[in-house]
Formats: C-alpha cells, sequence, structure tokens
C-alpha cells in the first residue's frame, strides 16, 4: 500500500496539473453551452447533444490519465498495430458503411449503428505517434535524400486519404502537422527553401485541376465578400451577426434572443460564446486556448529526447490549426470547411482524440526521467 501511495505520489508531481485543468475547464464549458442551446431550443439542439459531450469528457479525462501514466515510448514502438486499424476504419467510409452529414461536402464518417464516429480523429493520433518515432528512429539521416523521400510518403498517405474523403480541412491539418514535425527534426534548411519555392506552383494546380468549384466560390467570397449573401456566406454572415450580438458582456447562457446559425453547435461554438459572453468571453476563450498551445509548446522543449519532442509538437500543431482555421471561420477570414473548435464543438469522437492527444503531451512530461515510470520502478 505503501509503495502504491509512493508511485501515485510520483505520479501527481510529474503531472502538468494546468495544462490538464486547462483542457477539463474548456470540456465541461463546452456542456455549458450545448447544454443552453438545448434549453433556449437554439437551432433546436436534442439533448443526446450535451449528454454525449459531457460523457466523453468522462471518458476523456479517465483515458488522459491513464495514457499520461504510459510511457510514450512503448505506445509509439506499437505503430504496426494501431496504423493499420486506423487506414482501415478510414478506408470504410469509401464503402457502404460511410456517411455523408447533411450540409456537409464530404463523406467522411462512419455509421456504428448507435452512432456515428469519425475515423479521421484516430488517424491524426496514429499519424503523431508513427511520424514522430519514423522521424526519432531516421534522426541521423533525415537530410539523405532517400531515406527523405520514405518521410515525405509517410507524412503525404494521410493527406491524401483524407483528401479522397473531400474532407480538405482535415487534409490541410495533416499538412501542417506533418510540415511543423518535419521541420522540428531538422530539415536541412535548403529543402525548407526548396519547398517555398514549390508551394505557389502546388497551389496553381491545386486550384485548377484539385478543388471542387464549391470549394473555390468558398475562397472567392472572402475575397469579394458581399457576393452570395444568402448562399455560401449566409452562415459566416449570421455567425458574425451572433459573435456581436454579445456586445460587451453578453446576453447570458439562457437568453430568449439567440440568433440562430447552421451548425452552431459544431464548427460555429465560437458564435454562441460571443452571444452568450460577450467580448469578454471570446477574449478569455481565446486565451484559454493559447495558453494550452503555448503550453504544449514550451513542453516540447523539456522532454527526455526527440520522440517526446515531436509528440508534443504534432498535438501543437493540430490543435493550434483547428482553432486558428475554426475561428478564422467565424470570423470570416477563412473558408467554411468543417474544423472544430478543440474541447468546445460537440462530437465524442473529435473530444476522446484531443484528450488521447493531451494524454501524449502529459506522458512527454512525466516520462522525462528514465528512471521514472508510472507501473514499474527502474530507480535500483
Amino acid at each position: 500500500m505503501t509503495a502504491l501511495l509512493k508511485k501515485l505520489g510520483k505520479y501527481y508531481k510529474r503531472l502538468d496539473k494546468l495544462l490538464f485543468f486547462s483542457v477539463t475547464v474548456c470540456s465541461l464549458f463546452s456542456v455549458l453551452l450545448l447544454y443552453s442551446q438545448y434549453v433556449t431550443k437554439t437551432c433546436d439542439l436534442e439533448a443526446r447533444y450535451y449528454i454525449i459531450q459531457f460523457a466523453a469528457t468522462i471518458l476523456g479525462v479517465g483515458v488522459c490519465l491513464v495514457v499520461t501514466a504510459m510511457d510514450y515510448h512503448h505506445f509509439s514502438r506499437l505503430w504496426f498495430i494501431y496504423v493499420p486499424i486506423s487506414l482501415a476504419a478510414v478506408a470504410l467510409t469509401f464503402t457502404s458503411l460511410g456517411l455523408q452529414r447533411a450540409g456537409a461536402d464530404d463523406r467522411a464518417w462512419l455509421d456504428i449503428g448507435i452512432t456515428t464516429m469519425q475515423p479521421s480523429e484516430l488517424l491524426k493520433l496514429a499519424f503523431i505517434l508513427s511520424f514522430s518515432y519514423h522521424l526519432y528512429k531516421d534522426e541521423e539521416h533525415i537530410n539523405h535524400p532517400l531515406h527523405l523521400l520514405l518521410i515525405v510518403l509517410h507524412g503525404m498517405i494521410p493527406v491524401g486519404i483524407i483528401a479522397l474523403q473531400g474532407d480538405y480541412g482535415t487534409a490541410l491539418v495533416f499538412l501542417v502537422m506533418f510540415a511543423m514535425m518535419l521541420f522540428s527534426a531538422g530539415l536541412s534548411f535548403k529543402y525548407v527553401l526548396a519547398a517555398l519555392i514549390i508551394t505557389p506552383v502546388a497551389i496553381y494546380f491545386l486550384w485548377n485541376y484539385g478543388l471542387q468549384s464549391i470549394h473555390k466560390k468558398r475562397i472567392m467570397v472572402l475575397i469579394e465578400p458581399g457576393t452570395d449573401p444568402m448562399g455560401l456566406e449566409y452562415q459566416q454572415n449570421l455567425g458574425l451577426s451572433a459573435l456581436s450580438s454579445g456586445k460587451l458582456f453578453g446576453k447570458g447562457l439562457f437568453s430568449d434572443n439567440f440568433v440562430e446559425v447552421p451548425e452552431m453547435h459544431n464548427d460555429f461554438i465560437f458564435a454562441h460564446i460571443g452571444q452568450c459572453f460577450g467580448f469578454v468571453g471570446a477574449m478569455l476563450t481565446l486565451i484559454l486556448l493559447a495558453y494550452i498551445c503555448i503550453k504544449i509548446l514550451n513542453n516540447s522543449r523539456y522532454t527526455m529526447d526527440l520522440l517526446g519532442k515531436l509528440i508534443c509538437m504534432g498535438t501543437f500543431a493540430m490543435l493550434f490549426t483547428h482553432c486558428f482555421m475554426n475561428i478564422g471561420m467565424v470570423l470570416k477570414v477563412m473558408p467554411v470547411i468543417g474544423i472544430p473548435l478543440p474541447f468546445f464543438s460537440a462530437g465524442g469522437t473529435a473530444l476522446l482524440s484531443m484528450y488521447v492527444a493531451i494524454g501524449f503531451v502529459l506522458s512527454c512530461c512525466a516520462h522525462n526521467e528514465k528512471k521514472y515510470r508510472m507501473f514499474y520502478d527502474t530507480e535500483n
């Protein structure tokens, strides 16, 4: 009993309590936001959304703490198990099990009977671990052309598969994760320069031969606002109206005059924060999300090895890109591409995956001394 208490004490001491507390506050706050939409009948939100969000928060907290207790080296080496499983789950979206939600352009969900799930969230976790492990094992040869080619192939596989689903927003998240992790691993500047030179050419071909017309139009309405106010701009205009309607301190959680925005429980949850708590609440939300991202970025500096650093950087890239793109959608400076706000938007799969990713980061922090492990002791 004494030995167990001692280990629990070590575990608690090494737990990044501020990071863990911050993400838990965000997800509990999201339950309140969803509950307020249900009570006020905003957008006719069903009760199951806030119930699922609460259940996913409780489960996510538990899973996060368990993952924290595990040595990240161990589960990184198991890539041959979770990578095929996540790829197979994504592949199933191209079958009759694949589901395209109303109003979405992509077929990115699986209908598993009692609920739906988005396999790309599992693939993000698998990619963070497997790509970090690949770069870690190949650290000395990362700038060798043949090795770099295999690394690029590893990074482009999930980008390509998700793009084939039509989920360009998530494909962009994978691309940012790939670029940031590769740069953090020590990529030579000559390759970075070459990538910058090639980028305009890649954008040209993507625009002319990759993007569908609907995606081009969503970008063009940002460049020429007011050209389609009752069409592609309608949702974003409502989002801006909802965000600004809260003024300085907001209308409160249970107002009877909320502005209704399509997908306000999900992609446009930030607009609901604005109308509930005003400019002050929106800014506090931004500060909290910025703190989480900066904390993860800072933690990457104090990991035991390159593997831990890359896992933190991959998680940072994922969270930061989600926050930037989601809030940019609401502010009408980014196109609507279906990217949820981490820990706030409704969605059990997305919330759980975010908690697991935070567990990865906390594990890297907790196991930055070789002599300490939660489940076994190697001090002697």
